[in-house]
């Protein structure tokens, strides 16, 4: 991955962005959808299933992953003197057979909640955060946490403004782009959460939906 770190002067502390870093990957247009080569990044992730507005096991997920992200964030400006903003929420939405994919039937999706990691986050460190955490907090999906690279590739995206409910005609718009353009899918449906539900009117949530593609053959 990609990086702006360097080592720090005494008591310096580096601060790096990756949103910024990364700015074609999360801050597409509204209006038009655009191509872009996805690296290779780390990712904390946890598998489920089910509708996401009812299921406990999602809320477990999050509740999961903002704990685990922050407790890392704090313990490596503590020990490393690298400082950065905990990365949006991130979810890979599916079914076992996509033609059953729809939003009128959530009980059967699939899903990845996740949230990337920046470069100084390894595996050691992730598993110390997660034993440390177990002794503190009732962390149900811990159990299900994973660390791990994740690699898409070439990408169709487009951002979506509005509530979640109205995003069925941007991702028609997405699909469109990507049948005339001469392309087929090449992964699962992938959405960012740049805004925070809890703060930001429906109205105007940001949203980053995503698909992978490859030539259509």
């Amino acid at each position: 991955m990609a990086s702006n770190m360097r080592a720090p002067q005494a008591g310096e502390v580096t601060k790096i962005d990756l949103r910024k870093e990364f700015k074609q990957l999360y801050n597409p247009p509204a209006k038009e959808v655009v191509l872009v080569e996805v690296p290779d990044m780390a990712f904390l992730m946890v598998d489920g299933s089910g509708d996401p507005n009812t299921s406990q096991g999602y809320q477990d997920a999050l509740a999961c992953l903002y704990n685990v992200s922050y407790t890392l964030k704090f313990q490596i400006k503590k020990e490393m003197s690298i400082d950065y903003p905990v990365m949006a929420l991130e979810g890979l939405w599916w079914t076992d057979n996509m033609l059953e994919f729809s939003a009128d039937n959530k009980d059967i999706w699939q899903w990845t909640a996740m949230i990337m990691q920046p470069a100084c986050v390894t595996a050691e460190l992730v598993s110390k955060v997660c034993e440390e955490l177990k002794q503190k907090k009732d962390l149900p999906a811990l159990l299900k946490l994973r660390f791990e690279h994740f690699h898409e590739g070439l990408s169709a995206q487009i951002l979506h403004i509005g509530p979640y409910s109205a995003e069925k005609s941007t991702i028609d718009t997405l699909h469109a782009y990507i049948k005339e353009h001469g392309y087929a899918f090449n992964g699962k449906h992938h959405e960012i959460y740049l805004s925070d539900p809890r703060r930001a009117a429906p109205e105007k949530l940001k949203t980053v939906v995503r698909q992978p593609v490859k030539p259509a053959s």
